[in-house]
């Protein structure tokens, strides 16, 4: 036997113990697959969503001026142009989530399917960077979205966020935009901000390390609460799109009667009480 052959055994058990050293291969996720998937970091993977759940635009009502900002920055980002990440923030169920899902289907039609919406789960931001290293090599754009973002005490996984959106060597790749909801403008709690402010040696300095996040996003959308006129419209176009038969005078009375129970007038107020309005009308929506 020849001292190469003598020697194969031991370079392929070098080989294979290099291979299991190194980083695992990455695989190219079938973004074919669907217009919208959910992102798993363990293992790192896309679950396609077949079906959307969202509300047709013009049902969205109350937010028209926001909505037409957030339209306009999506359309040109699925048009290869500049846009800026946004931060819907405000007042529970006044769409937030509805309109960044709706911004996507109308930008993803003008885009002829080359513009994905990916889910990323609160708990999960801290993968994000690994989120977008898929992304960055494939000839689609993404907004990637995240509902009801926030950051607790103790909790250190904005700052990846924060040299995702805008710091960072790297920095965020062209083809993706970030876009979140959330109940707080800064992200934080307030006391959070002030208990930095408080223990720290320059107040000032730990204040902008918290407060600096919500300046990484270029859009700023506020969302407040419903006027009585805002809420009406907004029932009275579910009622009208799914043909639900009642009379304008009972309508109005039993809506109002219905916010007036559950304490506030919103978006997310007027679809239950159309859902209960459909029940009791045995109705299909």
């Amino acid at each position: 036997m020849s001292d190469a052959e003598e020697l194969k055994p031991l370079l392929e058990r070098i080989a294979d113990a290099l291979e299991r050293l190194g980083p695992p291969a990455v695989r190219v996720p079938d973004f074919d697959a669907a217009d919208a998937f959910v992102w798993h970091p363990d293992p790192g993977s896309f679950v396609p969503v077949p079906e959307v759940n969202r509300v047709p635009l013009s049902l969205l009502k109350g937010i028209d001026h926001t909505a037409s900002i957030l339209l306009d920055n999506t359309r040109r980002f699925a048009a290869g142009l500049p846009a800026n990440n946004a931060l819907l923030w405000g007042s529970r169920g006044m769409g937030k989530s509805s309109l960044v899902k709706a911004a996507h289907a109308d930008a993803q039609a003008l885009s002829e399917g080359g513009l994905k919406l990916v889910e990323i789960h609160r708990e999960d931001i801290a993968s994000l960077p690994k989120c977008l290293s898929y992304m960055k090599a494939v000839p689609y754009r993404f907004i990637v979205f995240c509902d009801d973002l926030s950051f607790d005490h103790d909790d250190a996984s904005y700052k990846s966020l924060k040299a995702v959106l805008d710091g960072g060597i790297e920095g965020r790749p062209k083809n993706v935009l970030f876009y979140a909801t959330s109940n707080r403008r800064h992200l934080m709690p307030r006391d959070m901000i002030d208990n930095e402010r408080a223990t720290a040696i320059n107040p000032g300095e730990a204040t902008e390390e918290k407060v600096s996040l919500s300046d990484r996003f270029g859009l700023w959308l506020g969302f407040h609460n419903a006027s009585q006129d805002d809420y009406l419209a907004m029932v009275r176009a579910y009622v009208q799109h799914f043909k639900l038969n009642i009379g304008a005078v009972e309508l109005e009375r039993d809506a109002l009667e219905w916010a007036t129970t559950r304490g506030a007038r919103s978006g997310r107020v007027a679809w239950q009480y159309v859902q209960d309005l459909a029940g009791r009308l045995k109705a299909s929506i």
